[in-house]
């Protein structure tokens, strides 16, 4: 973890208002964390912009560049572009909790905040469960959603007959 520290974000003795900080996400930033990613040679500028407050921060976190993905039908690489945005509201408590979504509590003596989990977070959200090239015509496409499975829609009953004989033993009483 002590080569994700370069990710810390020091706020203490900055002045109330906006400051911009950039950090680089490449495969050494990827290979930090213990899970399987599913692209190659990140290319990942994470811009981070962050508001002091007297007791709270706002960051604004924008992830741009490409990853490597493999194609789903072709199996050819191509580049995947990645850009997104996420706010951040980080405030100032006991003990360090990140269960509210875009709220994160860090304890009251903390001096940093390190944003390798935000963006680490960001681009794998951003990469796309079902990975096709730009480079597969339109007509390919539409021809394999013809083949691709469909989901049978069944019409169920209004009234469900094996509850009916109960509804009647409910009404008589």
């Amino acid at each position: 973890m002590d080569k994700l520290r370069k990710y810390d974000i020091v706020f203490s003795g900055l002045k109330d208002g906006k400051h911009s900080f950039q950090f680089e996400a490449d495969q050494e930033f990827f290979k930090q964390f213990d899970t399987e990613q599913e692209f190659t040679n990140p290319r990942i500028i994470a811009d981070v912009l962050m508001e002091k407050h007297s007791t709270f921060l706002e960051f604004w976190i924008r992830t741009s560049g490409t990853v490597n993905l493999v194609c789903d039908i072709s199996n050819e690489n191509f580049d995947y572009p990645i850009d997104h945005t996420i706010k951040v509201l980080v405030k100032f408590g006991e003990e360090y909790d990140d269960s509210e979504e875009d709220v994160i509590t860090i304890p009251q003596h903390d001096h940093a905040f390190n944003a390798a989990q935000l963006i680490y977070e960001d681009v794998m959200l951003s990469v796309p469960m079902k990975k096709i090239s730009p480079d597969i015509p339109e007509e390919t496409l539409q021809e394999l959603e013809k083949y691709s499975a469909q989901e049978e829609k069944t019409e169920e009953p209004e009234n469900d007959p094996r509850w009916d004989a109960l509804k009647k033993l409910r009404d008589k009483n």
